[in-house]
């Protein structure tokens, strides 16, 4: 495999080998600079450069960035401090009524779920979860609970756990035939997947940042469907919402028509700058071609871990894997493992009773031979 990344893009790589994406990756050297740069400038000179006109267009690099990433206009972008606010937010926006219900899945990363849950005891709206077997959901068994009365078909598009992809434009297409809206989370597939909201149809996506989109903490970005910007009244509210943020009048808001009405308040600014950056250097090297690498990864890490005896976690199928891999050793404790593996400079994460394992596009086939070869010494002793 040809290296895809060069080694100073990536200066975390050079004393370890860090294989866990999924966790929090490594951040993009530029993303970095252009995240520190904008805080000292900050720091040094406040208002004297970040005037009304600079916050008004503070977020306008990272609306195009996030745009061309998933294939939609930037007026179909909002920014805010992480996904789970704007998944908050849209939840509040959205608020099924007593007699809807809501549909997830058990295993899925708490956040995606919870504010749906807030929501629902507030207005009476129910819950249900499609429900996991060693991890892994049925796409028939979720799909089975989508009837008449739901509202919201909510999941993440890879499961944390054990690297599940699932069918958006299915799940779409089986939502949308009930006049349910699909609402996704892809924390743990933006920036390693491809991503088409246009193709799937999805109604909303929110994403994280400090994952595989390799940016700072304290941002993330939701795109939200045309039909829905100018219907929906966010859950979270304040002088960003305004159309105009400078008409600073408190007795009347007049949203924005388009997405950046889910857009309410003072942030890290400086956060959003740098995850511009790193999608724009993403979507440079391709998203596709990460995609690919981590897979080829993902099958040599697959292929030693099972010459090894070790139980690979569900998906089995490729077309529903990434390149998270979460696999059990017989004879070894998955927290064990990790921390021995950590102690060698090769980090891993262990989830329920597996370690996971979730290379990245600075990744090489060395890193998983060293994993390997590491995992061999730690049974031996």
């Amino acid at each position: 495999m040809d290296p895809i990344t060069e080694p100073h893009d990536f200066p975390g790589c050079r004393d370890n080998s860090y294989l866990d994406a999924a966790n929090i990756c490594l951040m993009y050297e530029g993303a970095q600079e252009a995240t520190t740069d904008w805080f000292r400038e900050l720091a040094l000179k406040g208002a004297q450069t970040f005037d009304g006109d600079a916050e008004e267009s503070v977020f306008d690099s990272l609306h195009v960035a996030a745009a061309r990433l998933f294939n939609a206009q930037a007026g179909d972008i909002a920014v805010g401090s992480s996904a789970t606010e704007l998944l908050a937010s849209l939840a509040w926006a959205i608020a099924p009524g007593p007699e809807s219900n809501i549909v997830g899945v058990d295993v899925t990363f708490p956040s995606t779920i919870y504010p749906w849950g807030r929501v629902a005891r507030s207005t009476g709206s129910e819950v249900r979860f499609a429900r996991a077997t060693d991890g892994y959901v049925r796409l028939d068994d979720l799909t089975a609970l989508i009837d008449r009365n739901t509202a919201v078909v909510c999941i993440s598009e890879v499961e944390y756990s054990t690297g599940q992809r699932y069918d958006v434009a299915a799940l779409t297409e089986a939502a949308h035939k009930h006049g349910a809206l699909l609402i996704v989370d892809a924390s743990q597939s933006a920036g390693a997947v491809p991503i088409d909201v246009a193709a799937s149809g999805v109604d909303a996506l929110v994403t994280a940042s400090y994952k595989w989109l390799c940016g700072p903490f304290g941002v993330g970005v939701m795109y939200l469907a045309p039909h829905l910007q100018e219907k929906l009244d966010p859950g979270l509210v304040g002088f960003r919402s305004h159309r105009n943020i400078w008409d600073l009048q408190a007795d009347r808001l007049v949203l924005s028509d388009t997405a950046s009405r889910f857009e309410f308040s003072t942030m890290a600014y400086g956060c959003a700058v740098g995850l511009a950056a790193s999608i724009d250097y993403l979507s440079r090297i391709g998203i596709d071609r990460i995609f690919d690498h981590n897979l080829q990864l993902a099958d040599q890490l697959i292929d030693g871990l099972r010459r090894r005896n070790a139980e690979i976690l569900p998906p089995r199928d490729r077309s529903e894997r990434t390149s998270i891999v979460a696999a059990r050793i017989p004879g070894a404790d998955a927290g064990a493992i990790a921390e021995h593996l950590r102690s060698q400079q090769i980090v891993v994460s262990a989830r329920r009773d597996a370690v996971r394992f979730s290379p990245h596009l600075y990744n090489g086939p060395d890193d998983i031979t060293a994993a390997l070869e590491e995992i061999d010494g730690f049974l031996r002793r």
